[in-house]
């Protein structure tokens, strides 16, 4: 129970990544805030509850201001202040800078980093104030290695390692600790336009020892776990880290 009864939100947590955060942080102890744009993540919390812990549902666009501060007050009037944050939010939609259009780069944009931004401004201070807590963005692979065809990613995962740092900086005297996680390829529906670009998902899964090392997809349980262990006081001397859980993918 390493995460006992400390309040954690999770965005972007009805599916994936982000639900299999969000189950973990349940096992673990913690009372979890699940929210996403989805209305599926309402399931994710009937499935967490429905094995007596601790999980509501909060639906709303954390690109937005004002919907962060209600998921800010959401939580605290649920459960109390947040000390765990996850940032797992995100969208990507293949394109090179000729093919997106305008409104998918500044989408990819908002949803990707301004949500953290925001998130770390308003969710941040209640931290320091409850003295102390971690924050743990998702990363990605491509926040070290990029790949054709994917110009607004690749920037967007750029953008969060460096905020990740940044912010790691300005909050470690308030014992508020900032890292990421920067997976390879993992095997969601969120990959399914980036898969379309390989042939299918199919073919990713024929070729996938030709990329990543490991010789399979990583499963969206396995980021959990590392997301466990950020949020935890186990990993208590670490800020400012990029933990990459990819498999092999950019050692080659």
């Amino acid at each position: 129970m390493r995460l006992q009864n400390k309040v954690a939100i999770v965005t972007g947590a009805a599916r994936g990544i982000g639900a299999a955060i969000a189950q973990r942080f349940a096992e673990e102890g913690a009372w979890v805030v699940a929210t996403d744009i989805a209305a599926a993540g309402e399931e994710v919390v009937e499935e967490i509850a429905a094995k007596g812990q601790k999980a509501v549902f909060f639906q709303g666009d954390v690109s937005k201001a004002a919907d962060v501060q209600a998921l800010l007050a959401f939580a605290k009037e649920t459960y109390g202040v947040p000390t765990v944050l996850c940032n797992n939010a995100a969208i990507n939609v293949p394109g090179s800078v000729i093919e997106l259009e305008e409104e998918v780069w500044d989408r990819t944009m908002e949803v990707n980093v301004k949500s953290m931004f925001l998130t770390g401004k308003y969710i941040v201070p209640e931290m320091i104030e409850a003295g102390g807590g971690s924050v743990v963005n998702m990363a990605s692979a491509n926040s070290f290695a990029a790949e054709p065809r994917l110009s607004a990613y690749v920037t967007s995962k750029g953008a969060i390692h460096m905020l990740t740092k940044q912010m790691a900086l300005d909050f470690a005297a308030e014992k508020v600790r900032v890292n990421c996680i920067c997976p390879g390829w993992v095997d969601t529906t969120f990959n399914d336009a980036h898969a379309d670009l390989f042939g299918g998902r199919e073919n990713v899964l024929k070729s996938i020892s030709e990329f990543q090392p490991i010789g399979r997809t990583i499963q969206p349980v396995e980021i959990a776990n590392v997301a466990v262990f950020l949020a935890s006081d186990e990993s208590s001397a670490m800020t400012g880290s990029a933990v990459l859980v990819d498999g092999g993918l950019t050692s080659k």
